[in-house]
């Protein structure tokens, strides 16, 4: 049978997801802050990359897990879960453009030049950073419906890109296991849309049965 909470609980499960969110950057903090960490900038890199990428996949099952189960709530996490996968994604290039480069811009751009896998990662951050701009209901009426969902479609590029990016830097490493595995979630979840969406189609071109 279908979860459907009340009004009165979505704000509530909707606090707890944000809570949850935030709970690996202030343990981050902590952990940086209070000198537990022998190297806090590896920590701060990875660790941030990392859950950019956990919320990323987290934001793309939403449409199937409503789908399969029933509970059309779950949209309603999709945009604060957006956002996190954006702020996480922030941090992520933060620590490379701050503790890596210095904020010297002219460096940073060098570097993404010279490797590819941050070259796919910025291009990954930046086409980012439009969906988080216009993730709010003003922005979606100005944008007008269509257009803002052509623009968040960019999500279905994001993804492959983050991968990819991911991908190369553990390949340097010969660590695929744990790329694999977000290869997989990433494939099966653009794949479920793939398959709905010529579903829908063949369903819109069939003839009217009389």
């Amino acid at each position: 049978m279908a979860f459907n909470p009340s009004a009165k609980q979505i704000p509530l499960i909707k606090g707890a997801v944000f809570v949850a969110a935030l709970l690996p950057f202030l343990w981050g903090a902590l952990l940086v802050f209070g000198g537990e960490l022998v190297d806090p900038l590896e920590y701060i890199t990875h660790e941030t990359g990392d859950w950019a990428l956990y919320l990323l996949c987290t934001t793309l099952a939403v449409t199937p897990l409503r789908r399969f189960t029933g509970w059309n709530w779950l949209v309603r996490l999709r945009r604060m879960l957006g956002l996190y996968t954006f702020f996480y994604a922030l941090l992520h290039f933060i620590a490379f453009f701050w503790f890596d480069h210095f904020f010297d811009v002219a460096a940073m751009l060098r570097d993404v030049a010279k490797r590819p896998f941050i070259l796919v990662g910025f291009t990954a951050f930046v086409l980012l950073i439009p969906l988080a701009a216009t993730s709010t209901n003003a922005m979606i009426k100005r944008l007008g419906g269509k257009r803002w969902q052509w623009l968040h479609r960019l999500i279905y590029l994001i993804a492959p890109l983050a991968i990819l990016h991911f991908w190369w830097m553990k390949a340097a490493k010969n660590n695929l296991a744990q790329p694999t595995l977000f290869l997989v979630i990433v494939a099966l979840l653009l794949g479920l849309r793939v398959y709905w969406s010529r579903t829908k189609t063949k369903a819109a071109q069939a003839p009217a049965r009389v």
